[in-house]
């Protein structure tokens, strides 16, 4: 039975791309394909691997309007918001070239009976499922390391962004890469089952907390498969002292980006109570009434786009009424834009404070308010969480930032600046339900390959000397 796909702009619900899914015998045949073309291209040298990513990365280039149009099509992101994405996916080259020489090149160091030698090796056949909120950047994010460690890839783009998968595809085979080392397969969650299924070496994966602990099942008799997870996050922000105003701002860029549709957008404001909390929330609240919301392609350029689709905006629209029901205040309440599409949503601030919220990732444009007596407070309320993704200080007090940085639990940590906010010269991930300990960004070169020590010597080494316990 065939499986149609296809993807529309949420904006619109204009037909972006359709396409049929893969098989449980396609994947089969594109996971024999990349093993047999594993031993040719982990034979490369690394400088050979160096020149075919950055013809990778020139493509980009070459076709960067069209693949940041692409994005923009099929998630509704701003334009502005999509350029910035290529422009991320184009750096991930350089940056990971420099990961692989740090953290998983090759060291010797001279012994006694000549040399100690590290070295590191692929893992094979990598399966790298992407997501919906960056289509091009996370997935490259895991895609460009596998590369350059020597592994053979099977990308299954989200069948929310399947255009930008086949755009990725594209750009490999400008690049020259060998048939096999790089293979884009369409479809759903079938599709995904079928290939995990397949004798793979690595799965790779981006997305929610709920997919990431399934895949940790289905693996679970198969340790012998490389399992990197980036999750979710029920992100805290304490917003604690400062002009309100400036507050806002790192608030707004925070919590409401991208839809709020990042995984470490923060989910949860943590202030003050009294005067000083209510001038924070106050500001958020004014500053949230002038964002500009719109379609990608609008003039002047908006803020914020629609959701991925009108299924995700009601889902988190259910998850808001949830709140509502369990007693929370609507300071500026959840709702639909006057003369759009269903996909998209006016943010939402909830006043939470003195409710027992549910410990969950609303993934779209929420952000709910905890007033809290003191710092010590505060901190308890931000690590209240099985997550630990991002977390954020706003506060000029140093000693607060100490206290923070010490207790906190979080793989991404800021003080000052959005919660979203992260280096790609850094780590990216985090601990808890937000992963696996496997961090991406720098850190991907780490589960893209494995180490191999070795003592060597040149020439054959008389050992007898060194063994106890001979006869005369």
């Amino acid at each position: 039975m065939t499986t149609l796909i296809e993807s529309r702009d949420p904006a619109t619900s204009d037909l972006v791309w359709s396409g049929r899914a893969a098989s449980a015998g396609e994947c089969a045949a594109a996971v024999d394909s990349a093993r047999r073309a594993l031993d040719g291209w982990s034979a490369t040298t690394i400088d050979e691997r160096i020149a075919l990513v950055r013809r990778y990365r020139d493509a980009l280039q070459e076709d960067a309007d069209a693949i940041a149009t692409a994005i923009a099509r099929e998630t509704g992101k701003p334009f502005w918001e999509t350029k910035t994405e290529v422009a991320s996916m184009m750096g991930k080259v350089d940056l990971s070239i420099a990961a692989q020489a740090e953290r998983t090149g090759t060291r010797e160091q001279a012994a006694a009976f000549g040399r100690a030698v590290l070295r590191h090796r692929p893992h094979g056949v990598m399966i790298v499922l992407g997501p919906y909120n960056f289509p091009g950047h996370l997935p490259n994010g895991h895609i460009v390391p596998a590369l350059l460690a020597g592994n053979t890839i099977i990308f299954k783009p989200s069948e929310e962004t399947p255009m930008v998968g086949e755009l990725i595809g594209a750009a490999m085979r400008k690049a020259g890469l060998p048939e096999g080392v790089f293979t884009v397969v369409q479809g759903g969650r079938d599709t995904g089952a079928a290939l995990i299924a397949e004798d793979i070496d690595g799965l790779l994966f981006t997305g929610s907390a709920g997919a990431g602990a399934h895949f940790a099942r289905v693996f679970a008799d198969r340790p012998q498969v490389i399992l990197a997870l980036e999750l979710g996050g029920n992100n805290p922000l304490i917003a604690w002292d400062g002009d309100p105003a400036a507050i806002a701002s790192i608030v707004i860029g925070s919590a409401f980006v991208t839809s709020g549709q990042r995984c470490s957008c923060a989910r949860r404001l943590i202030v003050p109570q009294g005067a000083a909390g209510d001038a924070i929330v106050a500001a958020v609240a004014a500053l949230a009434d002038r964002l500009t919301i719109g379609a990608w392609d609008e003039t002047p350029e908006p803020f914020m786009g629609p959701l991925i689709s009108p299924a995700a905006a009601a889902r988190v629209t259910e998850q808001v009424a949830e709140l509502i029901g369990l007693g929370a205040r609507a300071v500026r309440p959840l709702g639909p834009v006057d003369g759009r599409s269903s996909a998209f949503l006016k943010p939402a601030i909830l006043d939470v404070s003195g409710i027992d919220a549910p410990d969950q990732e609303i993934f779209g444009p929420v952000l709910q308010v905890t007033r809290v007596a003191d710092f010590a407070a505060a901190i308890e309320a931000a690590n209240a969480t099985r997550f630990g993704l991002s977390a954020g200080l706003i506060s000029d007090d140093d000693d607060r930032w100490a206290l923070f940085q010490r207790r906190i639990r979080a793989g991404v940590v800021n003080r000052n600046r959005p919660t979203t906010g992260a280096a790609g010269s850094m780590p990216f991930g985090g601990v808890g339900a937000s992963g696996n300990h496997r961090p991406s960004a720098y850190y991907a070169a780490d589960y893209c390959a494995y180490p191999v020590a070795s003592f060597e010597a040149d020439r054959v080494v008389d050992q007898r000397n060194d063994l106890k316990g001979l006869s005369a």
